[in-house]
């Protein structure tokens, strides 16, 4: 039976299906970080339970952690109680943790991938949207809830109804000044930020191909503002050069008999999608967004539609345009930059 790279993962993770309802899915890697975790470890202390695998889970600090002078305390005291809670609980619980201060210490999901717990074919799972970041790497990878972070915790299972597949295509050589950025939010003004609601998505072809690590990378973390659950690339040797020899990637013969499976991660020829869409590399141009989400994009050489192209969502678009002092039309090459903001 021919079989989508989504498929491949997700079936061979399927601990048991449940009738008219989710599939109870294993986790291969579980990223902790200290916002959505302190609730889900309190749940096991009430119950009892102790974190079933410790070595698959990776804690580390990273949303409420000051960029600069980490040695001195954390001001507010709500941040400064999530940090010590998810030292405490990692202590506890025997997990990996990566605090301030330590070399490993990092955005939890560029840690993975720069120490090699991100891996082809891997289920990946962290309390924060955009752990689809990970599909790059041809692991399936999505964002969790507290309760969800306990369960996984708990059990390394989590029950997931399965999502409908996607298909992204697009092939051509990108125009210069062009970045995976732009790709992404070229998808996302074409799909709008619920055009891939249900969906997993694959991204194929020429373009991501082309792409680095970091710049598949960008794409699957954008996934998820166009309602995706996950986006995902089919692992080749630009992927494989980039985990081989990090600290957590298999050595010597394990190394040797991954690549055995990891070489088996693609879509077969003539595999069949929920939805496939096709777009031309060659048509995308350097993007800016113009209003207040990140659908509302255009080339840096064009000018904001006017309200009677704008299909659905007509008075968003009027009041988004109120909000950013615009008008249709508008080219925004020009404009005046008000406030910049780095996340």
């Amino acid at each position: 039976m021919k079989k989508t790279l989504f498929d491949k993962v997700w079936d061979s993770h399927v601990v048991k299906k449940v009738l008219n309802g989710p599939d109870v899915l294993f986790i291969d890697r579980h990223l902790v970080h200290e916002v959505t975790s302190p609730v889900a470890f309190l749940g096991l202390k009430n119950r009892n339970i102790k974190v079933l695998y410790p070595e698959r889970t990776f804690a580390t600090a990273d949303h409420n952690t000051p960029t600069i002078n980490q040695h001195l305390p954390v001001k507010d005291p709500l941040s400064a109680n999530q940090l010590k809670a998810l030292e405490l609980n990692a202590k506890e619980h025997q997990i990996p943790y990566w605090g301030l201060g330590h070399e490993k210490n990092g955005i939890v999901h560029v840690i993975g991938p720069e120490n090699g717990i991100t891996l082809p074919g891997a289920t990946i799972v962290c309390g924060d949207s955009h752990t689809s970041t990970h599909g790059a790497f041809g692991a399936i990878a999505f964002g969790i809830g507290t309760s969800e972070v306990e369960m996984v915790l708990a059990s390394q299972c989590i029950m997931q109804p399965k999502p409908k597949s996607m298909r992204i295509s697009i092939n051509g050589k990108l125009n210069n000044a062009v970045t995976p950025k732009d790709v992404a939010l070229y998808i996302i003004s074409k799909l709008s930020t619920s055009g891939a609601t249900g969906y997993f998505v694959e991204y194929a072809g020429d373009v991501f191909r082309q792409m680095s690590m970091e710049g598949r990378m960008t794409v699957c973390n954008l996934s998820i503002e166009m309602g995706a659950r996950g986006g995902m690339i089919a692992p080749d040797e630009k992927t494989f050069d980039y985990i081989k020899n990090r600290e957590f990637t298999p050595k010597g013969e394990a190394w040797d008999k991954a690549m055995i499976y990891w070489e088996t991660l693609y879509t077969d020829e003539d595999s069949v999608f929920d939805h496939e869409v096709t777009f031309n590399g060659e048509d995308i141009e350097p993007m800016i967004t113009y209003g207040t989400n990140p659908g509302m994009g255009i080339g840096i050489s064009g000018g904001i539609p006017k309200s009677d192209t704008i299909q659905g969502g007509a008075s968003t678009y009027k009041k988004s345009l109120q909000y950013m002092n615009f008008e249709e039309g508008d080219n925004m090459l020009g404009k005046e930059i008000d406030f910049v903001f780095l996340g």
